[in-house]
Formats: C-alpha cells, sequence, structure tokens
C-alpha cells in the first residue's frame, strides 16, 4: 500500500552499507499540522534502501519535499525474544519547490498605466 506526505527534511543521513548486498540510507521529514489553535509538530523517520538511497542527498536539507512511501513490517526473533518493527520505505522523493516542465506560472497582464495609449483625447476614439 502506498502512502504519501509534504513535509520539510529537517536531516538526511549518510548512507549505511549494512551488509554487503545491503545498503540504506534515512532521512527526516518535519510535517506541521495545525489543530484550532494548536500547532501540532511531527518528526517522521524514513528509509531508502538500495539503489533508492541517491533520492535523497545534502541539498535537499530545509527544503518542502514530498515523499512517496510503503509502509512496512517485519517480525524478529532473538533468544526466543519475538520483536516486531515498522519501517516506513521512501521509492519516490520530490522537491515541491520545482515546478515540472509545462507548469510554469503564465506571465501577468501588463498593468493599466503599461498599456500603449494610442489615442490622446477621446474624440480620437474610432467609434
Amino acid at each position: 500500500m502506498a502512502f504519501e506526505i509534504t513535509g520539510k527534511v529537517i536531516d538526511v543521513s549518510p548512507t549505511n552499507q549494512v551488509s554487503e548486498k545491503f545498503k540504506k540510507r534515512e532521512f527526516v521529514v518535519e510535517k506541521k499540522e495545525t489543530g484550532g489553535t494548536t500547532l501540532f509538530i511531527d518528526y517522521i523517520k524514513f528509509q531508502l534502501i538500495q539503489e533508492k538511497c541517491d533520492l535523497i542527498n545534502e541539498s535537499f536539507m530545509n527544503e518542502d519535499v514530498k515523499v512517496w512511501f510503503n509502509l512496512k513490517g517485519n517480525k524478529w526473533e532473538r533468544d526466543g525474544k519475538v520483536s516486531y518493527f515498522t519501517n516506513l520505505d521512501a521509492w519516490k522523493v520530490e522537491k515541491v519547490s520545482q515546478q515540472s516542465p509545462g507548469s510554469e506560472t503564465p506571465p501577468s497582464p501588463p498593468a493599466f498605466e503599461d498599456m500603449p495609449q494610442e489615442f490622446d483625447d477621446i474624440s480620437d476614439l474610432p467609434f
């Protein structure tokens, strides 16, 4: 199941080579929401794995981003003790401030004062 969230990147960790065949990179997004007069701030840690580690770097710091991710849960047993953990596996990260091609804001029309004055007197009007 895929989810998405928008917030500001406040931490980007270096890529961690966990084993010869597995690497991951973690980053944290600050998500602000208001509820009435109260401001709620969540700090959400995501992980990128394998080739996805290159989707983010230090240039994303303090940038607003949109993150697409999957929710993953795992069971882990050691010495008869069972543990469960949850990961937010990001698979796409995009800066919000970037505009996609073709979505540029159209230029605003010129102000009235900037319009050419073709007629000096109202009696010069052609109608």
